[in-house]
């Protein structure tokens, strides 16, 4: 069950304990007769874990917790993830150093406030679904208060549509409060990419798909060849919460995404498509149609833990420096893609992303202008060759007549012209 967005966990002691939830996950064994054998086993193991992520969180453990969100089950319950996503964000008590958000109502409104209304009245379609129509009303408030801080924080940061898809998970998961700065975050050093101008960088990103299922099943890349991967768009851009629509799934998915760096999305997608195989080569090569539908949709129902798996292995087999066609090379130096790496290490400050962010943008508007440049003389090319030989013609005449050489050429003419009519 989705918790109230306004529970959350005081974060600000390294050593204090995280109180239990009395509303339990489906999936916590202890709500299992304690009579089956099997329970026992499974409810000891789901308590071992809990209490080992306590001790990461107390320790600010970055390392173990990653660790724990990778494994099967993820970050358990929401209790838990209230105080390890800020830590795995960088952005709990204990680390909080140089970023904080202004009121709302302080700074100038966003140009992409209204698409934000509009994307709002369309959440929590699917979760949660055990709360009143008054009570939705008063969530979708929120997430419009929320939204609308952190572009008004951070104006360069382009709305697109699917951002309060993620925003609603972090809004039920962490609360009001701690949600606004982790969405900050998440904004600026996960989908820093997909905030700017144009969609261009995302539209990259997916080309890392092809690589990927290259680099592994030369087979499958072949039977996809003239599949351009844009059916991945949707998924990758709102870090799979259009997707998913189990509250439960896409909570414990993100545990994994955020313990990783952010490329591991990509790959996320690309181990689906690995792991659909015979699902797509059964597909005939004349039905395109039929194959990106398929390819668009994420298989049901949703081995999420064995995808989480597969997609963390074929990482390691191969890195993006690794991938075929030397594809990496084409991403932004500036992109999050290369910025973040490193992610468990601590990384870069939130002026340091911002500044990045810019200097990206600039890269964009310097590409964009190149391109109208190529797009004007290919337009014009006919007028342009003729300018081109006029000016070649005037060039030369002007040559020739310096050098002195008109005269020659002129007697040269005329030498010609007689031996012509001599000859006819």
């Amino acid at each position: 069950m989705a918790p109230s967005s306004d529970e959350h966990i005081n974060t600000s002691s390294a050593e204090g304990s995280i109180s239990h939830n009395d509303d339990k996950d489906s999936n916590n064994p202890s709500e299992v007769s304690s009579k089956d054998p099997d329970a026992l086993l499974k409810e000891k193991a789901y308590s071992d874990k809990a209490d080992s992520i306590r001790q990461a969180c107390r320790d600010r453990d970055i390392e173990a917790l990653a660790s724990h969100a990778i494994s099967e089950g993820g970050l358990l319950e929401d209790e838990l993830r209230r105080i390890a996503w800020p830590i795995l964000l960088r952005c709990d008590g204990g680390m909080r150093h140089d970023d904080h958000l202004k009121p709302s109502d302080e700074l100038q409104p966003h140009p992409d406030e209204e698409q934000v209304d509009l994307d709002v009245n369309r959440a929590f379609v699917y979760y949660p679904n055990d709360l009143s129509d008054q009570a939705i009303a008063e969530k979708k408030e929120q997430l419009s208060e929320l939204i609308t801080k952190i572009l008004r924080n951070y104006p360069m940061l382009c709305y697109f549509q699917g951002y309060h898809d993620i925003v609603q998970v972090f809004l039920l998961v962490l609360g009001n409060q701690e949600a606004a700065l982790a969405m900050a975050h998440v904004s600026l050093f996960r989908i820093r990419d997909y905030m700017l101008r144009t969609l261009s960088p995302a539209v990259k990103h997916l080309q890392l798909i092809p690589a990927i299922i290259e680099a592994v099943d030369p087979a499958l890349r072949q039977h996809l060849a003239n599949i351009q991967p844009f059916f991945a768009l949707a998924a990758t851009l709102t870090l799979y919460a259009h997707d998913i629509q189990e509250y439960s799934d896409i909570s414990r998915l993100y545990d994994f995404l955020l313990a990783r760096e952010p490329v591991v999305s990509i790959y996320l997608f690309a181990a689906i498509i690995l792991h659909r195989k015979k699902e797509l080569l059964d597909i005939p090569l004349d039905e395109p149609e039929m194959l990106h539908f398929t390819l668009s949709k994420l298989p049901q129902p949703l081995d999420l833990d064995g995808h989480i798996l597969r997609a963390e292995q074929l990482f390691k087999d191969h890195s993006p420096e690794s991938l075929p066609s030397g594809i990496w090379k084409s991403i932004s130096s500036y992109s999050v893609l290369k910025t973040s790496r490193n992610y468990l290490s601590r990384g870069y400050t939130v002026q340091e992303a911002v500044r990045l962010f810019e200097q990206q943008d600039r890269q964009l508007r310097n590409e964009e202008r190149r391109r109208q440049v190529v797009e004007i003389l290919w337009k014009n090319r006919r007028t342009m060759t003729s300018i081109a030989v006029a000016v070649l013609i005037g060039a030369v005449s002007f040559y020739i007549r310096r050098k002195g050489l008109d005269t020659s050429i002129w007697a040269f003419f005329r030498h010609a012209k007689a031996f012509v009519s001599a000859v006819v």
